[in-house]
């Protein structure tokens, strides 16, 4: 098969519904695999993120890209399908932002390592150890194929305080008045 022509595709913001809906895990590697992947990256790369996950771009299919140069790791960009978090050690704070919430950052407690089984594009399983921010942009990522924002991690009182720039989201969509 030849390379897909990638292109950039707009990002859901907060509020669109795709967001909070499970992701059907990827049953082939066909064309349409490939296009989505290779869009996925494109996006992810044109928007400077770390991670992007299909349901952000309005795709129900469980795959997810990472860009590990973007927080200076010297690896190439990694594309996953299906996957799903095998092993979890350690817990670490750090501020976490996403690409469908512009605007917003908080402090979030996740797990300090991770080990993630998927299936890559040439239909091999793979095994990735990650620890640190990468570890955290897995996590972040697993959580959106399953219809998770990295505010719902958040403690009540503090998603409460975000909730006028949350409604201010979803209704305009992240647009500037």
């Amino acid at each position: 098969m030849k390379a897909p022509k990638a292109k950039v595709r707009e990002i859901r913001i907060y509020g669109d519904p795709v967001l909070r809906r499970k992701a059907r895990p990827v049953a082939a590697i066909d064309a349409a695999t490939l296009q989505l992947a290779a869009d996925l990256v494109a996006t992810m790369l044109a928007k400077d993120g770390l991670g992007l996950a299909a349901n952000q771009i309005g795709e129900l299919h469980a795959i997810i890209a990472l860009n590990p140069r973007g927080i200076g790791v010297e690896q190439e960009v990694l594309v996953l399908l299906n996957p799903g978090v095998a092993e979890s050690t350690g817990t670490a704070e750090r501020e976490e932002a996403c690409l469908s919430l512009p605007g917003i950052s908080e402090v979030l407690e996740r797990p300090a390592h991770v080990k993630v089984k998927a299936v890559a594009l040439d239909g091999k399983a793979v095994e990735v150890n990650a620890e640190g921010t990468l570890a955290r942009a897995l996590l972040h990522e697993i959580d959106h194929l399953n219809g998770i924002l990295f505010i719902d991690h958040l403690l009540p009182v503090r998603r409460k305080m975000l909730k006028a720039r949350l409604d201010e989201l979803a209704k305009t969509g992240g647009k500037k008045k």
